[in-house]
């Protein structure tokens, strides 16, 4: 692929205005202070021996005339940014990151300025924004794109690990996947950001904030109940995981028509009452719970020498692990039905003491899927998003009870410290308000 030439005009990203935000960095240091003090506490991953905390910066100004100013007005925290934050998610995707980074990618905010090849959305106007990051965004031609990009898979760029030849400051745009994990484009734990025009999306007027917000984890869902095919699903579907992405996935299901049965594994009456809400014909607990449903589809338990109770037959056609931990996954490969699929939507990262023995003994097919995409519906092709806020307003059912906690964007700490301790607190999605 050829690097196109830099464009000679140089184009400053910060204001001289400043804005508060929260602002990670990632350290050696850091590193060992919050994986070593963060087994005492989570305080320790967000209080002072941490290296995130709110700052001034200067505020961020449009690169170029395909570039929107958004205010922000809500943002989510992620499963995700717990997980960096921590120092717990797999090291793999940290080349494809810069920091020091403001966070956020679960945007909702109100357009301030826009360049003037932007036209789809005006200043006033309620967008969300697509977080991950085009190369048209990064500065190249049509003609240098990835096939990733070209193709409208964007989420899987093969450029995200190199400087951009857009021009931001002294230099190209860092290297980076998305916005909230990037140098050069600070994240919505911030007072404001900025967007290529391909990353915004307007919100119907029918939308709350509260649930708009949502939109970004909700498109999450979306791209990977259509790209697996699921809505085909022969047998009946199972969604393990409690959390935003499992909620995500239980709606995206119904709201494009899934007739099928569809169980849903949590564990707290909060959650079981919500994925109910949304379109869950059963709910079970792990264990023995779980144990039985996969008796009542006709599996047949079996006892090895040692080790854990194994079952043939039966089993689920599709099983999304939105958790992506080792006793997901184990359970996943356990319960799919033979020749089933398992999606892998949670950031499943490095396990140890996996036994991957079903993969093999079932002919089982595992997916990933990340982020959003063009996607083909209805005879339509469309961004996630687009059909996302579609079926947002016209399908809204229980996502206005998701977001269960929102606070000052100085208040970032009592926020995960809800995030954290989602058990005492019944959080289930928490936003900030900057």
């Amino acid at each position: 692929m050829q690097r196109p030439s830099r464009q000679l005009a140089r184009r400053r990203t910060l204001r001289k205005d400043p804005m508060k935000a929260v602002q990670f960095n990632v350290t050696i240091p850091g590193f060992i202070l919050t994986r070593t003090l963060g087994r005492v506490s989570p305080a320790f991953v967000y209080g002072r021996p941490s290296t995130l905390g709110l700052v001034d910066r200067p505020a961020p100004a449009i690169p170029g005339s395909d570039w929107v100013r958004i205010e922000v007005l809500l943002c989510g925290i992620c499963g995700s940014d717990l997980g960096n934050i921590s120092y717990r998610s797999s090291p793999a995707m940290e080349p494809f990151g810069s920091f020091p980074a403001v966070l956020g990618h679960e945007i909702l905010g109100r357009v301030v300025e826009v360049g003037s090849g932007v036209t789809h959305v005006h200043p006033g106007q309620r967008v969300v924004v697509d977080p991950m990051l085009h190369c048209e965004a990064r500065g190249w031609t049509a003609e240098s794109w990835c096939p990733s990009c070209t193709g409208g898979d964007h989420s899987t760029c093969e450029m995200s690990g190199e400087e951009g030849p857009l021009a931001v400051g002294e230099g190209g745009l860092a290297r980076g996947l998305t916005i909230g994990y990037h140098r050069d484009l600070p994240g919505g734990w911030g007072e404001q950001i900025i967007a290529h025009r391909r990353q915004v999306f307007p919100v119907p007027d029918s939308i709350p904030d509260r649930i708009a917000v949502l939109a970004e984890p909700l498109s999450i869902g979306m791209h990977g109940v259509l790209r697996s095919g699921a809505l085909q699903s022969p047998g009946p579907v199972l969604v393990i995981g409690s959390g935003t992405i499992a909620f995500a996935t239980i709606w995206a299901l119904r709201t494009l028509g899934f007739a099928g049965t569809l169980v849903a594994q949590a564990k707290r009456p909060h959650e079981v009452a919500l994925a109910r809400a949304l379109g869950a014909d059963e709910t079970i607990t792990p264990g023995d719970d779980a144990r039985q449903t996969m008796v009542d589809t006709g599996a047949r338990a079996y006892m090895p020498v040692i080790g854990d109770e194994v079952f043939v037959g039966g089993g689920f056609d599709t099983i999304f692990d939105c958790v992506g931990s080792r006793s997901s996954v184990d359970q996943a490969l356990r319960c799919g039905a033979a020749r089933g699929r398992i999606v892998m939507l949670g950031c499943a990262g490095q396990m140890r003491k996996l036994d991957l023995t079903f993969l093999w003994a079932k002919e089982l097919r595992v997916e990933g899927y990340v982020g959003y995409g063009a996607e083909t519906w209805d005879g339509r092709t469309r961004h996630t998003f687009d059909l996302t806020l579609e079926r947002m307003a016209d399908d809204p059912r229980a996502l206005g009870d998701m977001v269960t906690h929102v606070f000052k964007l100085a208040q970032y700490r009592d926020a995960l410290r809800a995030a954290f301790n989602h058990r005492r607190s019944k959080a289930v999605k928490v936003a900030l308000q900057p």
